[in-house]
């Protein structure tokens, strides 16, 4: 009896454990920290009320040239029987300008205005306690949005339209157009000063919303996808004929237009859908999309964009390809700081392929090359006191250090990447960090900090691994550290990927790099500052232009041997009004320059710039929202419950990426556990009935 008495004790402790909302992998947040992670839900709740209201997602790019402009359109539903209010997290590449929504429900189209990030907040809040519809877009990051809808009725569709503009630059003369679908998991590890500091300046002092809550997220278990289709179609049209399409990521369909455009759908829409496995569903990955271009490589490219109207402004785009590599005996002895993430989000698939990564990057090192390695979740650790020679023997050391990681924990990146650079050695030696990851923290901002302290002295370089990174991080880390980024999503990609890596950094270093501009009156010209460090995709530049479209743009520099000069004459590029992205794109870079990376975050004068930039045009930023209001009143009653819908978790990410369990919508897998722990209950017990009954 009493071993019946202990085992029911541990079965229904399991139960209340399984269902507690506190955390189970992250560790416990001390007095001087706050630690802010996703969780697991548990499906339980009220069934009246529909939990998962976002029931399609449908992109449409249309890539002309360049420039890819996308169309995504959420179609919300409730099919519950009370009012919701829905909210939302969603991804977007980290260089997209969004610059136009519009909500329709019913006959109520409502073209979203771009506000103020504080004022469309309180108009949303305003309309929400009305019983108004409303739908607020705010960016929490360059590459993660949030979608509030108010007053969702039942019966209610509501369809949000979002349009997108980006560039598509190429690599040796290969093309990337790549969709996030999805929000990785993020941990944040916070100071309690820097919490409040953070809620003071948004006016959350009394309890509201931080600009890090988002990243306390719900997602579904492992394997498990939302009800919802995600259906992605890309219209390419390139202007030269078209060679190699391809996608890694998703089985596609190419319906060709001629030799120099195509129609890109997935393979199977209708097998996109949760009924199937996570393989199949669309929204758990990346989107990846390639393709070359027959004939020679383009060296260089002027867009030009003239407008009607006397008040506004005319721009162009500048693309410049890059100078020959050199030779890899020009190359001067190297040091490679090797940084590991081996938290939780990293188990499995993502280490596995890390460890593949480094195999190939430490092996092709030269022997005059030296390296060290230094892993890292909640604690950092190095492999060696000091640098050691690209022997065989370390090699094999590296590798067994790896091979006993199993991944879990958090993802302090900042103290790893602070301790790997304290113990890089010899400064005459040309010395890179190469920070590998899936990016699944919230706190960029530091990580750029202490890149930009140490920009004198090393280079930094980014592996992503994973099928939903965080790019905004990844491609973070190379812009703010004059490096360059890779993204893994596969492990048979791994080799391939360390020889372009390889490839990179025999390259020539690029100095005083200089654009002048003879006869052509331009200003505004972004970046301002261009890269010393040139890797094999153009270089690209924006700016305004006035008068007429003549002269010659000339671009220089030093690559140690040789001087490079390229030039561009401008008479020959005729001005299109059907080039308006351009004004898009240079805004977003001035955007980029001035908040993306860290620098100047906290000056008010950049801030009202900023500000000024998303108002005058109409686009999101740090500090503007989109805001849309249907002005009756949908919801007399005024009570709507809040729900946030959960998000898949990337494909071969697993539960040890989110913080813990709580309960979340729907009852289901509550159900599911509460039985599975009554039959373990009622075995036991008809088990010591037959051997009682046995003995009598």
């Amino acid at each position: 009896m009493k071993k019946k008495h202990a085992f029911l004790c541990m079965i229904f402790t399991m139960l209340a454990f399984l269902l507690s909302p506190s955390s189970v992998y992250a560790e416990e947040a001390t007095d001087e920290e706050k630690v802010i992670a996703p969780y697991i839900v548990i499906l339980s709740g009220d069934p009246s009320v529909d939990r998962f209201p976002l029931k399609e997602t449908s992109v449409t790019t249309n890539i002309d040239g360049i420039i890819a402009e996308t169309y995504v359109v959420q179609t919300y539903a409730n099919e519950g029987e009370a009012p919701i209010n829905a909210s939302y997290v969603f991804p977007a590449s980290a260089n997209v300008t969004i610059h136009g929504m519009q909500m329709i429900i019913g006959d109520n189209i409502v073209t979203a205005q771009i506000k103020e990030k504080e004022e469309a907040k309180e108009e949303f809040q305003e309309a929400k306690s009305e019983g108004k519809s409303a739908s607020l877009l705010e960016q929490q990051r360059p590459n993660v949005f949030t979608m509030d809808i108010a007053n969702i009725m039942p019966g209610d569709d509501v369809r949000i339209e979002l349009h997108y503009t980006e560039l598509v630059e190429p690599e040796e003369n290969v093309y990337q157009f790549v969709f996030p679908t999805v929000v990785g998991p993020r941990y944040a590890s916070i100071p309690e000063a820097e919490s409040e500091e953070e809620d003071a300046a948004e006016g959350n002092s009394d309890g509201g919303t931080s600009e890090n809550d988002w990243v306390e997220t719900p997602y579904l278990t492992e394997g498990t996808t939302p009800p919802g289709n995600y259906n992605i179609t890309v219209n390419l049209s390139a202007g030269v004929p078209i060679a190699d399409i391809s996608c890694k990521s998703h089985d596609i369909r190419v319906a060709q237009n001629g030799n120099s455009s195509a129609k890109i759908t997935l393979a199977d829409p209708a097998g996109q859908t949760s009924g199937n496995t996570a393989a199949d569903y669309a929204g758990n990955r990346d989107f990846i999309l390639e393709y070359k271009l027959n004939g020679e490589e383009v060296n260089c490219g002027l867009m030009l964009n003239r407008v009607q109207s006397e008040e506004d402004e005319n721009y162009f785009m500048l693309m410049v390809q890059p100078p020959e590599r050199c030779e890899a005996e020009d190359i001067p002895p190297r040091e490679y700081m090797f940084v590991l993430d081996v938290s939780g989000s990293m188990s499995g698939f993502p280490l596995d392929t890390a460890k593949d990564l480094i195999k190939n990057l430490v092996g092709n090192l030269r022997e005059t090359d030296s390296f060290n390695l230094m892993m890292f979740a909640n604690d950092a650790f190095l492999m060696a006191p000091a640098s050691v020679a690209a022997t065989e023997d370390n090699i094999k050391t590296a590798l067994r250090l790896i091979d006993e990681q199993e991944g879990g924990g958090g993802t302090e990146l900042a103290p790893a990447l602070k301790g790997a650079l304290s113990f890089l050695g010899d400064q005459n030696e040309a010395r890179s960090v190469v920070i590998i990851t899936d990016g699944y923290i919230s706190g960029e901002t530091e990580i750029f900090d202490i890149i930009d302290d140490n920009l004198d002295k090393v280079s930094f370089f980014s592996f992503g691994i994973g099928t939903s990174v965080n790019r905004y991080l990844i491609d973070g880390i190379a812009k703010a550290g004059i490096g360059e980024s890779f993204v893994v999503t596969d492990s048979s990609e791994a080799a391939e990927t360390a020889e372009r890596f390889r490839t990179y950094i025999e390259s020539p270093i690029l100095t005083d790099i200089q654009v002048s501009y003879d006869g052509f009156e331009v200003y505004d010209v972004e970046p301002a500052k261009l890269p010393t460090l040139f890797a094999q995709r153009p270089i690209v530049v924006y700016g305004k232009w006035k008068g007429e479209p003549s002269g010659t743009i000339k671009v220089t520099g030093n690559n140690g041997t040789a001087k490079f000069v390229q030039e561009i004459p401008v008479d020959q590029i005729k001005p299109l009004p059907a080039n308006d992205a351009i004004r898009y794109l240079w805004a977003r870079k001035r955007i980029e320059r001035l908040t993306d990376y860290g620098i100047n975050e906290n000056n008010p004068e950049i801030r009202k710039e900023v500000t000024q930039i998303g108002l005058t045009y109409s686009m999101m930023t740090p500090y503007t929202s989109f805001i849309a209001v249907i002005d009756t009143i949908r919801n007399p009653e005024k009570e709507s419950k809040d729900v946030n819908q959960p998000l898949p978790l990337p494909l071969q990410v697993s539960d040890l990426a989110a913080g813990g369990y709580r309960i979340g919508s729907e009852p289901g897998d509550l159900i599911l556990a509460l039985a599975a722990g009554l039959a373990i209950v009622l075995t036991l017990l008809k088990r010591n009935y037959s051997r009682r009954k046995s003995s009598c």
